[in-house]
């Protein structure tokens, strides 16, 4: 089963990392502590945190909520390193950057109009989030991300 997981504040932008390697990750910004390890537990999700509190609490500590300290002053991409490499994760198809949906295939012109006239016509292939309709694609920016997904999972420094 592929797990999933929720990032407490200070993890944004790993959140948006782990979605780019194809893991469902939810991120709400200022959830309180106890409602995120409450969320985690109900939906079943590894809780990161780089918050030692949130170690101390009784779902946490019992072990009924999986989770991963994910040490503080790391760079994002280090972050995804760890995490990755701490539960031996490859990489899969990438999910909305967004929200963690699963992309699926739409025919090109299913989005004439809708996708910036230059890239509908540089693009041959498009993507719809499942969960949030956003429409995306690959754009000159994955080669970048692809570079940093590579490194992680290859344990390299980006």
């Amino acid at each position: 089963m592929e797990p999933t997981f929720f990032c407490d504040a200070m993890l944004g932008g790993l959140s948006r990392w782990l979605r780019a390697a194809g893991y469902d990750a939810a991120y709400e910004y200022g959830i309180d502590d106890g409602v995120l390890v409450a969320r985690a537990h109900r939906d079943g999700r590894i809780l990161l945190s780089s918050d030692g509190g949130i170690f101390e609490r009784t779902l946490v500590r019992d072990g009924l909520v999986r989770s991963l300290f994910v040490p503080r002053a790391m760079g994002t991409a280090a972050e995804l390193r760890f995490v990755l490499g701490s539960f031996s994760l490859p990489l899969r198809d990438p999910r909305c950057m967004t929200c963690g949906g699963a992309l699926s295939l739409v025919p090109k012109e299913e989005v004439r109009g809708e996708a910036p006239p230059r890239t509908f016509e540089r693009v041959e292939a498009f993507y719809r989030c499942g969960r949030c309709g956003k429409l995306l694609w690959y754009g000159t920016h994955w080669q970048r991300i692809a570079r940093v997904l590579t490194g992680a999972v290859n344990g390299a420094e980006p």
